[in-house]
């Protein structure tokens, strides 16, 4: 992990990060209990800016989107919502409460794609769509297998 890599990736998600929304994702668990909503999409805009950044895309662009694609900010274990629905109905929910921050078309698109292919019709537009959708499946797969540890996650949440 290139320092200049990680001070590139913070200065495109600093401003959000401190958010008193973003910080609330820090009290909803995601995948495991050892992961939190926020330490989540940090490490999904993470990955998603590097590989932007790498094939020469809108790496800012993935990098804030990945941050918000979870900003849902429900407790589903409060709600009657089902696995199932809530895999469905959450980018819409992230994208109403992201775009107080004046989100740019790509970073919409970012974010309402995010779940594809569980949501059929919101087909990713843009390749960075794609990458972020990759990124947080790649993310997921390594909280699920607590493989995540390996990619040097606390170095990025330090640095944010």
């Amino acid at each position: 992990m290139k320092e200049t890599t990680l001070a590139q990736f913070a200065a495109c998600v600093r401003e959000l990060s401190s958010d008193p929304a973003v910080l609330q994702m820090h009290a909803i668990r995601q995948h495991v209990k050892s992961v939190d909503c926020y330490a989540h999409s940090l490490f999904v805009a993470y990955l998603a800016f590097c590989l932007c950044k790498r094939l020469g895309l809108d790496a800012r662009a993935a990098a804030r989107a990945g941050l918000l694609h979870d900003l849902y900010l429900c407790d589903w274990s409060k709600t009657s919502v089902g696995p199932f629905e809530r895999l469905v109905i959450h980018p819409q929910m992230a994208l109403a409460n992201a775009r107080r921050f004046g989100l740019s078309p790509l970073e919409e698109d970012i974010i309402l794609t995010h779940m594809w292919p569980v949501t059929p019709r919101a087909l990713p537009r843009y390749r960075e769509s794609a990458l972020v959708n990759l990124a947080d499946k790649l993310a997921t797969l390594a909280e699920l297998t607590h493989a995540w540890p390996l990619f040097g996650l606390r170095r990025v949440l330090a640095a944010v």
